[in-house]
């Protein structure tokens, strides 16, 4: 047994008996279906449960004696359980951190009592005890050459023994199959998903970036290298012992906007590895440990890293736009994209195109030149709308398989494409007798030239032929192929027309397929681009909402929201639907009670709702009281939408206020425990973070006892939902009362576990939470406990600006309310020359917020003399020439106690970081005027420096500060006047004798 975690799961070495499990987003997801099945054990089958192992599990534990309680006799030495085998030796013995256990009733509720640390036992457990059948029923069970036996090898082996536990050990032996089979269901579904690389791919990829990269404002990146020319005959460049990881290369690469990045490519997919060392005889070697999440590609990597790199790459294919366009309207047309690509590139000599086309990875290839051929108008169509079939993926080929369906329909085409109107008429209606649902019909219809003839019959005036064709294009353009299909063959342009018909009937089922269709940026922009916008918009607008519209009228409405709804995704398309005054007409459909209609109005709402111009219209309009009085629907996906249009708007400040004053609040606490729905948990969870941005809010949550439900949402939850969580949390966690509340609900624990995460929005949020919940004396010590410090201050290395500045923000209070704080910070090895090291950053959010933390930190003197060995008042004096009032209080808190050690004083006046502190007294901040003096009084006590303040006019500035009513600005103030008055005595008593 246990072959999903020897193949599936990721470990450090490659041996059958030793290594360690690497914790990935895979293996996490293993040790918690483990996790799941043992828990349950003792519950579900509680005879097996009660099974006394052969030899005991054992491993070292993170465990101590305080978590046992009833059920075990507790003593100095050791914890033994109070349940005993027949040989009346204890099931469960703890003695010097080893941790033994005989069943799996006592491994269910060891488990059930580790709380925060079940991943962590359950992960030594299984380092420690690679084959547990072994364990569990005897030696002879054991792998054989890192094989595991058949299910009928173990019944084979079971029934030669005679004992009476054979019916038992049966049992067990099946149950540990299923997980097993489960485990390996779950690792081959995300593996399977996983784009796999390899040294080709790879090479081109590296060619067409070199392409594009060096010195210059707009080249994607400033270089890139392999960190050895040497190749391999299969082309990989990793060293032997690493390509049987399945690496390839490793290269380093240079955005503009980042530091140099050390990535490893390998045939899972491509992550940042560790800095490259430089050695001694000044080769290169490599940290292999892998630091980020698993990318499809060197380019999906680098726009996840590099906004410069996004924004660059897009300048570099527009280059080529207006060509592009040329050829496309004189020789190809608008439907050959890979034509286009041959000629243009046969024509212009384009020498990377041979390495897309043929060897590199299409996927890429067609994202390039879709952007390319793009209008001027379009470049950017949409960079955050999300795609649902941007590259549809062609079934296999051949008919060895075909239903009678499928040749039913080819038999009814050539009616359809050669009869009378009436004969077509009937052909249609036959075709519709079809279950036109299922893919085999329809691509019979396109594999048959029908789908051709259906879109001209568009272009009739033949009603009912117009009418039978869409009926069909309606149905089979849920189809993926079928969409594209009709766009290349100018369907939509048709529809856009039909939508000016007469016939009502026609207009719907027009309205209706072309929702279908625009499901990809090309259709949606032909929509835009033939005036269809518009036409959908006075769809709605010919109707009036009220009690006496008729079915058909509800039915016109419908079909026109629906199509707007999915014409919504493109940005463009958002603007064009303001322009035609369509949000004066959603907002008069909002108060509609139909449900069909209003799930497509605030469908088109909540995607429109990104727009800071919408927020702005859906607040003026009303439109507030409707979303939240839908929240009490009793439709899932309409309460879904509603909330999701919320989390949108919440962004500004009014809407929260009025979500607030139209009772919003409560629905969506309520909406929390329909925890099965994740889209509608996602949504609500994402509009309860954005509402709780508001103190008001926050209090009125406390009320519906918000934050308990939050907590018990903190596990076993997908990405989407665990970043809301967090974030409602991190902000409810401003406030006393709640920091208690997260602490008394258990809540504290799975929030530090979850600083392992990689997601970065997520520990931007897990770091703010974390932060929050310091601010609390008996959190810090359960966070410090937890070894949520170090956690934090491991990923003041993430690559990504705002999870180190997150980071460095909840880095503060907890050296500002550790325990002792000095010696937790001084236990980091290399922690102070990290931090110091991060005032090199470019991000003005990281250097405000490493400031803040060396503040505190500098508290400490011993902490602080580090820090000056490290170099941070060269450092800090080079910031202070900033504008960022914001940047510039926390300096001048860190420069102020910076100054407590040794000649520290004297180096900020040599680096010249006096002069620029004189400017920020000018500052309309009160805050930075408070800080500002402190530092100045600090820096005064240096007669030097006290010069260089009286040439930059400081005393008339802190003259008036000292009649301020803050205290701490008032003495600061009043302090340093007097060092710089005492040394002009002085001088002037030296000079005059």
């Amino acid at each position: 047994m246990g072959v999903a975690l020897a193949r599936a799961a990721q470990w450090t070495s490659a041996g059958s008996g030793t290594g360690t499990l690497e914790i990935t987003p895979l293996n996490k997801a293993l040790l918690n279906q483990i996790i799941q099945f043992v828990e349950d054990f003792s519950t579900k089958h509680p005879q097996e449960a009660a099974f006394v192992f052969r030899e005991p599990l054992e491993w070292k534990t993170q465990l101590d004696s305080s978590v046992f309680g009833e059920g075990y006799e507790i003593n100095e030495a050791a914890v033994q359980s109070q349940a005993k085998g027949k040989d009346g030796q204890p099931l469960l013995i703890l003695s010097a951190s080893t941790l033994r256990v005989r069943s799996f009733d006592q491994l269910s509720r060891l488990l059930r009592i580790a709380m925060g640390k079940k991943l962590k036992e359950a992960q030594a457990c299984l380092e420690a005890n690679r084959d547990p059948l072994v364990k569990i029923l005897g030696p002879e069970y054991e792998t054989v050459e890192g094989e595991d036996m058949s299910i009928l090898q173990l019944f084979d082996k079971v029934k030669k023994e005679s004992d009476l536990e054979t019916e038992l050990k049966i049992k067990i032996i099946l149950l540990l199959h299923q997980l097993d089979l489960q485990l390996l269901n779950s690792s081959l579904k995300q593996i399977s998903q996983d784009v796999r690389l390899n040294p080709a791919a790879v090479n081109n990829e590296v060619n067409f970036l070199k392409n594009f990269s060096g010195q210059g404002e707009d080249t994607v990146l400033e270089s890139l290298d392999y960190t050895s020319d040497y190749m391999f005959s299969n082309g990989c460049r990793a060293p032997p012992w690493r390509q049987v990881r399945g690496e390839i290369c490793y290269l380093v690469v240079k955005p503009h906007d980042t530091d140099p990045l050390c990535i490893t490519c390998s045939t899972a997919g491509v992550f940042l590895n560790g800095v490259t060392i430089i050695t001694d005889n000044e080769g290169e070697d490599i940290d292999y440990e892998r630091k980020s999440d698993l990318y499809k590609d060197i380019v999906t990597f680098l726009r996840e890293i590099s906004p410069r790199f996004v924004e660059n790459i897009a300048k570099q294919v527009c280059i080529y736009w207006y060509l592009v366009y040329f050829f496309v309207q004189m020789f190809i047309g608008r439907n050959c994209i890979v034509n286009l690509a041959e000629r243009l590139c046969s024509l212009l000599k384009i020498t990377f195109y041979y390495s897309f086309v043929t060897i590199w990875n299409w996927r890429f290839c067609l994202f390039l030149f879709s952007k390319a051929s793009s209008s001027p108008e379009d470049v950017g169509e949409s960079s955050s709308e999300t795609d649902e079939d941007e590259q549809p993926v062609r079934r296999l080929e051949g008919n060895t398989d075909l239903s009678p369906e499928y040749w039913g329909i080819q038999k009814l085409a050539k009616y359809v494409k050669g009869g009378d109107p009436t004969a077509t008429v009937i052909a249609l209606c036959s075709m519709r007798d079809f279950n036109l649902s299922e893919e085999t019909c329809q691509l019979a219809i396109k594999d048959t030239g029908c789908l051709e003839v259906l879109i001209n019959l568009l272009d009739t005036e033949e009603i009912k032929c117009q009418t039978g064709s869409l009926k069909i294009l309606k149905e089979i353009s849920q189809n993926v192929l079928i969409r594209h299909a009709i766009a290349d063959f100018g369907g939509l342009e048709i529809m856009v027309k039909i939508l000016d018909s007469p016939d009502t009937n026609l207009k719907c089922l027009a309205a209706e397929t072309i929702a279908n269709v625009a499901r990809f940026k090309r259709a949606r922009k032909t929509v835009r681009q033939h005036g269809g916008i518009k036409r959908l918009v006075e769809l709605l607008e010919s109707i009036s909402v009220g009690s006496s519209y008729q079915a058909k009228d509800s039915e016109t409405a419908r079909c026109a929201a629906l199509a707007l709804w999915s014409c919504s995704k493109s940005t463009k398309n958002k603007k064009a639907i303001r322009k035609a005054g369509g949000i004066p007409l959603l907002a008069r459909w909002l108060k509609c009670s139909h449900t069909n209609i209003l799930i497509p109005i605030v469908g088109t709402l909540q995607e429109c709702a990104s727009e800071p111009s919408y927020r702005l219209a859906i607040r003026t309009e009303g439109m507030i009281e409707n979303l939240v009085k839908n929240l009490s629907s009793e439709h899932e996906e309409l309460q879904m939408l509603c909330a999701s249009a919320i989390f949108k708007c919440a962004e500004d400040e009014e809407i929260r206020d009025l979500v607030r004053k139209h009772e919003g609040l409560q629905p969506l606490s309520v909406l929390l425990d329909n925890s099965e729905n994740k889209q509608l948990l996602a949504a609500v969870t994402g509009a309860i973070w954005k509402c709780a941005i508001s103190r008001e809010n926050v209090l009125k949550f406390q009320e519906y006892k918000t934050v308990e439900t939050l907590v018990t949402l903190l596990t076993n939850q997908p990405e989407e939902v665990l970043i809301n969580v967090i974030g409602a949390l991190g902000e409810c966690c401003q406030e006393e009362e709640n920091r208690g509340t997260i602490r008394r609900c258990g809540g504290i624990a799975p929030i530090v576990e979850l600083l392992t995460a990689t997601n970065q929005a997520l520990l931007v949020n897990v770091n703010k939470a974390v932060g929050g919940c310091a601010m609390d004396p008996e959190n810090m010590l359960i966070i410090d406990s937890l070894d949520g410090v170090r956690l934090l201050w491991s990923l003041l290395k993430n690559p990504n600006p705002d999870v180190q500045a997150s980071a460095a923000w909840a880095l503060c209070p907890c050296v500002e309310n550790a325990k002792n704080s000095g010696e937790m910070v001084r236990s980091l090895v290399g922690g102070l020359e990290l931090i110091v090291n991060l005032l090199k950053s470019k991000d003005k959010e990281v250097l405000t917020s490493v400031c803040a933390a060396i503040a505190n930190i500098a508290k400490d003197q011993e902490n602080l003399a580090v820090m000056t060995d490290h170099g941070v008042v060269p450092l800090l004096s080079k910031l202070t020439n900033t504008n960022n009032n914001k940047l510039r209080r926390h300096l001048a808190e860190a420069i102020a106690h910076c100054c407590m050690w040794g000649n520290n004083r004297v180096a900020f006046g040599e680096t010249k970081g006096v002069a620029p502190l004189a400017r920020y007294l000018k500052s309309k901040d009160p805050l930075v005027h408070r800080a500002t003096a402190l530092a100045l009084y600090q820096l005064s006590e240096d007669p030097n420096n006290c010069v260089i303040m009286h040439e930059n006019g400081v005393v008339k500035l802190l003259l008036a500060m000292v009649g301020s009513t803050d205290d701490t600005l008032q003495e600061a103030a009043a302090g340093c006047i007097s060092n710089i008055r005492r040394l002009a005595l002085a001088t002037e008593k030296a000079k005059y004798g």
